[in-house]
């Protein structure tokens, strides 16, 4: 759901430090917003504060996020440590394979790029006529 930034409230959050908020606000302007943010009913911000601040400083109105009914502030409580907690980061191992499989597919071999070209070559000639 779409909520107006304006109407979220940020209360006393775990996290303090919003580190990484400009490599964050340069992922959502290219990707967008991959992962919505969590509030309660009344709007209140239970987890992505680093999400909310880089959309702020996009100059974003609206927010996609989770809205999560009957609350207490245990539960919140204990669903921001849950989400913060729970995200693992890539192995180096997972890491260097993505990328080796993003460099192959951005920079195909020469055989790849060949077959692709005569592919094109053979739609072309065989595309139907507007």
């Amino acid at each position: 759901m779409q909520i107006a930034i304006d109407d979220i409230t940020v209360r006393k959050r775990v996290r303090g430090n919003l580190e990484g908020v400009e490599e964050l606000m340069e992922s959502m302007r290219h990707y967008g917003l991959l992962n919505p943010v969590t509030v309660n009913s009344k709007y209140v911000l239970i987890a992505g504060r680093r999400r909310l601040e880089a959309a702020k400083r996009l100059g974003w109105r609206s927010i996609t996020a989770n809205v999560i009914d009957d609350t207490d502030k245990i539960s919140e409580l204990e669903l921001e440590i849950e989400e913060n907690t729970q995200r693992r980061d890539f192995t180096e191992a997972e890491l260097l394979s993505a990328y080796t499989r993003l460099e192959k597919m951005r920079n195909p071999n020469i055989f790849i790029r060949i077959w692709r070209a005569i592919v094109a070559f053979f739609r072309g000639i065989f595309a139907p006529k507007p």
